[in-house]
């Protein structure tokens, strides 16, 4: 492959994480609605990436990435308690999206945005910022299903979204954004 080529790849994936001997299945792709990615930025694990883009279209990956490969040990440090006050539209609490089991978006002083999992809600709003697969050997098997050269556009979308300019232009209405974000515009229709 050309190390300066910047390929569009889908993947029909099972995710497994293991607990002690026992693999569970994290997540899977739907029929038909393989995951996309462009390679070169960093958009996914460099081993998921390593393994998928040494495949062509109909080649089959099994792989592990341990732990320190993937999301790190879990970091108790990463539980942060936050004022309800901070979640308050016109003086209430936002009960309705700041619940338990939510994820939701903060964002730092450098006006980053992140998302944190609500562990708990009480007097203070407990948030799990700790990736939901910090800690946990992962376990990917699958198949390359698409493989196309990425388009201009689609590069100039990542470069865009990756600088900060947002998805490039599609005003979120790109198969790859939702209210979480952008995944990576491969589905931009300029």
């Amino acid at each position: 492959m050309d190390s300066k080529t910047n390929y569009r790849y889908g993947v029909d994936y099972k995710l497994y994480t293991k607990k002690g001997e026992k693999e569970i299945l994290e997540e899977e792709t739907e029929k038909g609605q393989p995951f996309r990615f462009l390679s070169g930025f960093g958009m996914v694990l460099d081993d998921f990436e390593k393994n998928v883009t040494a495949l062509e279209v109909g080649g089959e990956f099994d792989f592990v990435v341990p732990v320190e490969r993937a999301y790190g040990e879990y970091d108790e440090r990463g539980l942060i308690e936050l004022d309800k006050e901070l979640f308050t539209i016109d003086g209430k609490f936002d009960s309705e999206n700041v619940a338990e089991g939510r994820i939701i978006q903060l964002q730092n002083a450098e006006g980053q945005q992140f998302p944190g999992l609500v562990v708990t809600v009480a007097e203070k709003v407990k948030v799990d910022l700790n990736h939901p697969l910090a800690g946990k050997t992962l376990h990917f098997e699958g198949k390359v299903v698409e493989k196309e050269e990425a388009s201009p556009q689609e590069i100039q979308a990542m470069v865009a979204h990756l600088t900060g300019g947002g998805c490039g232009g599609c005003g979120g209405s790109c198969s790859s954004c939702s209210d979480e974000g952008c995944s990576g515009c491969s589905g931009c229709e300029k």
